[in-house]
Order: C-alpha cells, then structure tokens, then sequence
C-alpha cells in the first residue's frame, strides 16, 4: 500500500475526536477525468474550503474520501 493509502485506509473519522486532520499527503496532482486530487482524493472545492470549513464539515469531506478511495 501506499503512503496515501495508508494514511486514508486507516484514519476513522467517525471515531475521531478533535480536530479533523488534513487529509493532504503531499501528492498535489488533480486528475482531469476525476476532477479528484490523486494524493488526497478531494476536489478542488473540498482542498479550497478546508482551512475554513467546521469540523462538522471536514469530517464529512474525509467520509467522502473514505467512500471514494474504495470506490
């Protein structure tokens, strides 16, 4: 597995308390076909909101995450 893989595979963030982390892995590569980054699988939106968005907010991103990486 990869490093990106690892970190995304294992993170819970339904169990997580605190602060949600960022999901980056510095691999900063958008996929023109997904529209997805290819390190942390969030869109560009998701990647531009996340310094600013609620907690609430960030764990819902990294439950998409979690959906699109097993996709």
């Amino acid at each position: 597995m990869t490093r990106q893989a690892d970190a995304i595979h294992d993170f819970d963030p339904q169990s997580h308390s605190g602060a949600m982390p960022s999901p980056c892995v510095g691999i900063c590569r958008m996929n023109a076909g997904s529209g997805l980054c290819e390190g942390c699988f969030r869109t560009m939106d998701e990647i531009a909101r996340w310094g600013t968005a609620t907690e609430d907010v960030k764990r819902a991103v990294w439950m998409e995450i979690k959906r699109r990486h097993a996709a």
